[in-house]
């Protein structure tokens, strides 16, 4: 009996592939079934909170109603940022909920040193947010940069990682040194917004080598809270003359 048609050669080597390594669930360690998605099982896929619009046209708060247009948040009225536009993949906690499946990714990413969870986080960022940076125009990608000190400590930087992603699939260089951390910062996870602002104060520069004059630049970084971090960056861009500053972090929190 002849086998049907619709399934190649290249498709029963991925079914004995997983069949003989079923792929794993990168939260809960369970496995991932063929309808599941792909770097998460059916459960956990379910629990993460894609942003969809509307959301603000500015910072990428998503909004809570699901009626209404994009437009932009009281917050940015009140205190415009310094970067054109911002986009996130997806909501991330901003209590401390143990089994929420991103929370937990991205924890063990960059806590636990498993670099090796950059590629599907990187991965998911590039799909995610493909409306935002397939049409973005930018010259460069940016990582929001470490501190000499934390980046010892870890070992790699998240945001590099992450960005390495991006850069491939929309054919956009990567330069992890236009900006430097000039000033180690306490954790910003305790402090008010307002804090944050005054925590990361010129905590950031240019590098003396490398310039922005005229171009867009496409700042990445894992997870924007209050986007203190990234706006301080943009700041010191648009300082340098940057023509525009994107944002596309991995998360927002909501």
């Amino acid at each position: 009996m002849n086998a049907s048609p619709e399934y190649s050669l290249a498709d029963r080597l991925d079914w004995m592939v997983d069949w003989l390594y079923p792929p794993r669930c990168r939260a809960c360690g369970g496995r991932i079934h063929g309808r599941d998605g792909e770097y998460f099982c059916g459960r956990c896929w379910e629990k993460l909170q894609r942003i969809a619009h509307p959301l603000c046209t500015l910072c990428g708060r998503p909004f809570p109603d699901a009626a209404g247009d994009d437009h932009v948040c009281g917050a940015c009225l009140a205190r415009a940022p310094h970067f054109s536009a911002a986009r996130s993949w997806a909501c991330y906690p901003r209590e401390e909920i143990e089994d929420h499946p991103l929370r937990q990714v991205v924890q063990r990413f960059k806590y636990g040193r498993k670099v090796s969870l950059g590629k599907p986080l990187g991965r998911l960022l590039a799909r995610g947010c493909r409306e935002f940076l397939a049409g973005c125009g930018a010259d460069v990608i940016v990582p929001v940069p470490l501190h000499p000190q934390r980046l010892r400590w870890r070992g790699f930087n998240q945001s590099v990682l992450l960005a390495r992603q991006i850069g491939r699939a929309y054919r956009i260089p990567l330069d992890p040194f236009v900006l430097l951390r000039t000033r180690p910062t306490s954790p910003q996870t305790q402090l008010s917004e307002e804090d944050r602002r005054r925590n990361v104060r010129g905590a950031f520069s240019l590098h003396p080598e490398r310039s922005v004059e005229g171009k867009t630049v496409l700042l990445v970084d894992d997870v924007c809270t209050s986007g203190a971090t990234v706006n301080e960056c943009s700041r010191v861009l648009k300082r340098n003359r940057a023509k525009r500053v994107l944002v596309a972090t991995l998360a927002r929190a909501v």
